[in-house]
């Protein structure tokens, strides 16, 4: 165990006390539900730095005497206090980590140990940056950002620093329009309401609204589109000002996972995590240089965002999101590059691209050169609606899709795809699962989320399958996965979480064998299904007490190491 909810970042501080948390001092202990991991290596595999997302908070297993989901109550428990220890426990943790006599520790005492919360100050670049769109009344510039949320994966640059994406900022807005417990208002936004339809804005998922107005709509209409971007921070650099990347789109960014492209342009991924949204690929301007760092780290600066369109006949396009081209244009309310950007759904929808079912990671393997494209699932997709990239109705269990990019080129307009799995229990036949007949009872899963690569081209999943755990009857994890030669689509159960949590952020040291994974939300899903326990989960009485397993303590997000016994290569 390496890092839990609460655990100092800092030398002095006292231990973790769950019953007397304060704002000031969440933001010197490590953040909640960690999500997406990389690892900066400082001395090779013995060293580095560790930058962990912190999505979202349960404030039912972080509080006493909360319930599940405020907003079915109108947030009436609420208070100012909790919603500045909520923000606290959002964003970004960076910390030093070591590894001695076997084992890996935090390094309190490192000058590198930093949190960025929704309140860190920030810039913005890219074609959205100083809009009119972007500006509010505390920032007539629409260049100084105040903080990050709901970052869930990410990425590393080859220049090494560290994308956060922002996936769904829209549940943090709120309107005094709303009725507790009820829809949100429509018609919201003025000028801009159709694009606070498709983003699903005020989402009304917390509090914060209420109290703080820059995440009133009410009060500050323009403020919801200074979230959904990929944010790139320097771990290195511990007074840097993180970056919002405006040329990367504005979505639910599930991740934002590199590669750099034969010709030198660095290659983006991203997800939009939603049902029925869309996969997006960025390609730089400039071209990456290993002995420039500084002009590296404009790179994400200026480049083409394009969204694909899966065919049936096994091929896929990008299609430019580019003001001026068919479509977008000021006949359908697009009147520049940064309206684009900054309503990239409405511009994808345009352009005919493919909803997909729920895109999250999408990771390019840097041994084969092929991307790996995860599909969580999507229970309101209609016999209707089924093609071949999406080829189940009521898909409650996701599949995962390779792409081949043609000749090696990840800027070509065109890449063939191929579906390397279909998930789910294979001996159900109406699931409709495909795997390799290799697979095992054990080895199948359901619900692909992250994803990672190992140095033999390897891919590992992680899977979430939140509340819907029941409908397969075993927790989420991590699978190891061939995808080439006669193994390939047969995954293996290699880690399981405890209830009611997923599985994030597998991530390798360079020398592969240590492995950090993050548990997000123990104790918070499908609680009320478990035999023997049936009840909501909750900070006084949770469905378990993981990692501690004290009688005073709620169940803690928390990152673990995993070693092979003796030393060695993990897989």
């Amino acid at each position: 165990m390496l890092l839990r909810w609460g655990d100092p970042l800092s030398p002095g501080l006292p231990e973790f006390n769950p019953d007397a948390q304060s704002p000031a001092d969440q933001l010197k202990r490590f953040g909640y539900n960690n999500d997406y991991i990389a690892y900066f290596p400082l001395d090779g595999s013995a060293r580095g730095l560790l930058c962990v997302n912190h999505e979202y908070t349960n404030e039912e297993l972080m509080f006493p005497g909360l319930k599940k989901r405020q907003d079915k109550s109108g947030f009436g428990d609420m208070t100012p206090e909790l919603v500045d220890i909520e923000m606290a426990a959002h964003g970004v943790t960076i910390v030093e980590v070591a590894r001695a006599r076997g084992r890996w520790h935090p390094v309190l005492d490192s000058p590198y140990n930093r949190r960025i919360s929704p309140s860190t100050p920030m810039t913005v670049d890219g074609p959205a940056a100083g809009d009119r769109r972007l500006k509010t009344s505390d920032d007539r510039s629409g260049l100084r950002i105040l903080g990050t949320l709901n970052n869930c994966a990410g990425g590393k640059t080859p220049w090494g620093t560290y994308l956060a994406a922002e996936e769904n900022f829209h549940g943090y807005f709120w309107t005094n329009q709303c009725v507790p417990g009820g829809a949100p208002p429509t018609g919201l936004g003025g000028v801009q309401s159709a694009s606070y339809k498709r983003y699903g804005i005020p989402g009304l998922w917390q509090a914060w609204g209420k109290f703080i107005d820059r995440f009133n709509v009410d009060k500050e209409p323009n403020e919801p589109n200074r979230f959904g971007w990929i944010v790139e921070i320097d771990p290195l650099d511990p007074d840097s000002v993180p970056v919002k990347h405006t040329a990367l789109g504005r979505f639910c960014h599930e991740g934002a996972e590199c590669i750099v492209n034969t010709d030198g342009r660095v290659v983006v991924y991203c997800g939009d995590d939603g049902r029925g949204e869309y996969v997006y690929r960025f390609v730089s301007e400039g071209r990456y240089d290993p002995a420039d760092r500084k002009a590296n780290m404009t790179l994400l600066s200026a480049g083409t965002l394009s969204v694909a369109r899966f065919d049936d006949d096994g091929t896929v396009q990008w299609l430019p999101l580019e003001f001026g081209r068919p479509w977008l244009t000021s006949d359908f309310d697009f009147y520049s590059q940064a309206d684009v950007a900054i309503d990239a759904r409405l511009a994808a929808d345009l352009l005919g691209a493919t909803r997909m079912d729920r895109p999250e990671d999408v990771q390019p393997n840097t041994v084969t050169g092929k991307v790996y494209v995860m599909l969580t699932n999507n229970t309101k997709r209609k016999e209707a609606d089924i093609d071949k990239a999406n080829p189940r109705p009521d898909n409650a269990f996701g599949h995962i899709i390779e792409m081949t990019p043609s000749d090696g080129d990840h800027a070509a307009e065109t890449f063939t795809w191929d579906m390397l799995v279909k998930c789910g229990d294979p001996d159900i036949a109406d699931v409709g699962a495909m795997w390799n007949p290799e697979t095992s009872k054990d080895g199948w899963f359901a619900c692909p989320d992250n994803a990672a690569v190992d140095k033999d081209g390897r891919l590992w999943i992680a899977t979430d399958q939140g509340d819907s755990w029941p409908r397969t009857g075993r927790a989420d994890g991590l699978f190891a996965m061939e995808t080439e030669g006669a193994s390939r689509g047969t995954p293996k159960l290699f880690f399981r979480v405890p209830i009611g949590a997923e599985l994030c952020g597998p991530c390798f040291t360079p020398d592969g064998e240590t492995m950090f994974v993050a548990v997000q939300h123990p104790g918070a899903d499908g609680a009320e299904a478990l035999i023997g326990f049936g009840r909501p989960s909750t900070f006084k009485d949770p469905v378990t007490r993981w990692p501690d397993f004290e009688p005073d303590m709620p169940p803690r997000p928390s990152v673990m190491v995993i070693t092979k016994d003796g030393g060695g290569k993990i897989g």
